[in-house]
């Protein structure tokens, strides 16, 4: 019998996740990977700037999306966080 001891060792670990976002990080959206992702041509061409400049702020992440809020009297929007940056 082979004897176990205790310790995990680090290549069996899985590898750690960052999140590149957070909860409350104002974010505004990346016009040229918005642009050449599949959500863009399932979407209304004619996008409002504000999205662009921001800030929004996060409201909600799910999976690889956000709940954005934006400074604007518009409702919330969930955005791919790949197309989100920090502004």
């Amino acid at each position: 019998m082979s004897e176990q001891t205790g310790k995990v060792d680090d290549s069996q670990s899985p590898p750690k996740i960052q999140k590149k976002l957070r909860k409350g990080d104002l974010v505004k959206v990346d016009r040229e990977k918005y642009s050449n992702s599949l959500e863009s041509e399932a979407s209304d061409t004619n996008l409002p700037e504000y999205i662009f400049q921001g800030p929004g702020e996060v409201l909600l992440i799910k999976g690889d999306y956000c709940q954005v809020r934006w400074r604007r009297p518009v409702p919330d929007v969930w955005i791919n966080s790949d197309h989100i940056v920090l502004y």
